[in-house]
């Protein structure tokens, strides 16, 4: 019984290195059968997925044609490596486990969930079985299920499996963003020569009204009014002895004339008498 036990053990624990084995160093060699699928087989070793699918005992690798993958083939290098890691699930699925699924969807978690980098579902597949046939998607909300499985090429049970489906799987969120390009820089205006900055008029206050990114309403002129006769204006009291002065001026003088004409008649008066 203790010999029996010895050797399953030992068998076992043969069978899970020999799993591993297989599962990181021959899944290109599980494609080498297949030319139709150099492409897909080049891919994984371009993206160096091998790497970490050697930490799993269990993967199903979901294959796509050469024909049929081109569709993908001109995107980055990261790009190709997200798509490729949601074809890769971490479970054993082939022909005969698929076929004996009942008619309903189920959630498989694939490579690209493991990195963290998932977002809204977008590292985990859809299974839908639907009169008897079995559909493959994103399991991203909205997502098209038009992912057909088609056969199985490869399997080793519970190990490596690798499962042929119509078209690669593209979840949203996987491709990485592509910007425009910035706009080129505005041409710098030619600096203004001496002469024109001479001309130039320099900015009044009309100018900074126009600046200004609202409209501002001009005022309306006042309506003119027909001019009236100012009254004159009141004499102060110098106005008043100036006025007297000028008035009394030209008297004072006739008067001292007179008196010196009639003096002047008197003298020669006696003059006269004196001289009978």
């Amino acid at each position: 019984m203790g010999l029996k036990a010895s050797h399953y053990l030992l068998s076992l624990t043969l069978l899970l290195v020999f799993s591993t084995v297989v599962t990181a160093s021959n899944i290109t060699r599980a494609f080498a059968k297949y030319s139709n699928f150099s492409t897909m087989s080049d891919l994984f070793i371009k993206t160096k997925l091998t790497i970490p699918i050697s930490k799993y005992r269990t993967i199903t690798v979901l294959a796509v044609s050469n024909d049929a993958i081109s569709s993908i083939t001109n995107r980055s290098d990261i790009e190709l490596k997200n798509i490729l890691m949601t074809h890769v699930i971490l479970d054993y699925y082939d022909e005969l486990k698929l076929n004996g699924l009942k008619e309903k969807s189920i959630m498989l978690t694939t490579l690209y969930q493991t990195t963290g980098l998932g977002e809204e579902m977008n590292g985990f597949i859809n299974l839908t079985k639907s009169k008897g046939r079995i559909y493959f998607g994103s399991e991203v909300k909205g997502s098209p299920l038009n992912a057909e499985y088609v056969k199985t090429l490869y399997h080793n049970p519970y190990n490596l499996s690798i499962i042929q489906i119509s078209m690669p799987i593209v979840a949203p969120g996987l491709s990485l963003a592509i910007f425009p390009p910035p706009p080129p820089p505005a041409p710098l205006a030619p600096a203004p020569s001496p002469m024109d900055a001479a001309m130039s008029p320099a900015p009044g206050p009309a100018d900074e009204d126009n600046a200004s990114d609202t409209a501002v309403p001009k005022p309306k002129p006042a309506t003119e009014t027909p001019e009236v006769d100012s009254p004159a204006p009141t004499p102060s009291a110098d106005n008043l002895k100036i006025e007297a002065a000028d008035k009394a001026g030209p008297s004072s003088s006739a008067c001292k004339a007179g008196l010196s004409f009639d003096f002047v008649l008197l003298l020669a008066f006696f003059a006269s008498f004196a001289a009978f």
